[in-house]
């Protein structure tokens, strides 16, 4: 085994793994070194420390930089499939990480964009071998995918409601009542439908105020429909890891594959099915 290769087989085990003494300090130490980056940059946001410590917070920020690059491109070189790293979730955010303090020198308002490197943080269930709440977190990505569909039809049907209501309430209230424009009138109603009510614009109109009494009352119908699409697809998640619960089974029908149904159930409450087909046959045959 070459020099090399064996570097890159040490490094892999500390930067990449959890289960060593060394690979345990390394996290802990990068997930203290994260906290510590995210302290200044908060600092730095501060207008009486800045003025006093700038330059100090400046260099900083840099050697902070400086390590989540050579921690970035160490990754890189010891890991068996560099793109495959580069491209994951943990990839992606550990770049993030380092772009955003490059980016500062063109656009100097962006690195307060380095607060993304709170992300990183979810390193933690893993250092700590936290494997409950990593399971729990499978629950909710898998919530989300279920019901991304369903969302996204509610959302797109809010979207032609609000533009509906924001074009309506430029035409009845008009710019001399605070509605300029359409876009102005779509964020009202955003406002409104959300039951937010900043209070910068309001309409003077009985009209409406009649219209913006029904954009609040529609407002409170529909508020929790995304809360219980995601619920609903959480709880079959669940369902669908354990079973049917308690009072379930996790036999599959032969027809449609559905795998949980209720222990003394005979059919598929799917498709309708018989679940024991050939234990059916048996009790039927004439002895």
């Amino acid at each position: 085994m070459s020099t090399e290769q064996s570097l890159r087989e040490s490094l892999y085990v500390i930067i990449f793994g959890t289960n060593t003494r060394a690979g345990r300090i390394f996290d802990e130490c990068l997930l203290v070194v994260i906290l510590i980056s995210l302290v200044v940059v908060m600092l730095d946001s501060v207008a009486e420390v800045q003025s006093r410590y700038q330059t100090q917070l400046f260099y900083l920020e840099w050697l902070f930089t400086g390590v989540f690059a050579i921690e970035y491109l160490t990754r890189l070189y010891c890991s068996p499939k560099p793109l495959r790293y580069a491209f994951s979730f943990y990839g992606l955010v550990d770049l993030l990480a380092v772009l955003p303090a490059l980016i500062a020198l063109f656009f100097a308002s962006a690195q307060y964009l380095i607060l993304i490197r709170i992300i990183r943080l979810l390193r933690v269930f893993r250092v700590l071998k936290l494997t409950t709440y990593l399971t729990q977190m499978n629950y909710l990505m898998i919530a989300l995918r279920g019901s991304q569909k369903k969302i996204t039809v509610f959302f797109a049907c809010i979207l032609i409601l609000v533009t509906i209501f924001g074009g309506i309430m430029y035409v009845v209230e008009g710019p001399e009542n605070g509605f300029t424009s359409i876009p102005k009138g779509i964020y009202w109603a955003i406002v409104t439908l959300t039951t937010v009510g900043y209070g910068d614009i309001s309409p003077q109109t009985a009209l409406g105020q009649a219209i913006a009494s029904l954009v609040m009352i529609t407002g409170y119908s529909i508020i929790a429909v995304p809360t219980g699409i995601f619920t609903a697809e959480m709880a079959n998640a669940m369902r669908a890891e354990f079973g049917a619960g308690l009072d379930g089974t996790k036999h599959e029908c032969p027809t449609c594959s559905k795998n949980s149904h209720q222990v003394e159930a005979s059919f598929c409450s799917r498709c309708g099915s018989a679940l024991y087909p050939a234990v059916k046959a048996e009790e039927q045959t004439p002895i």
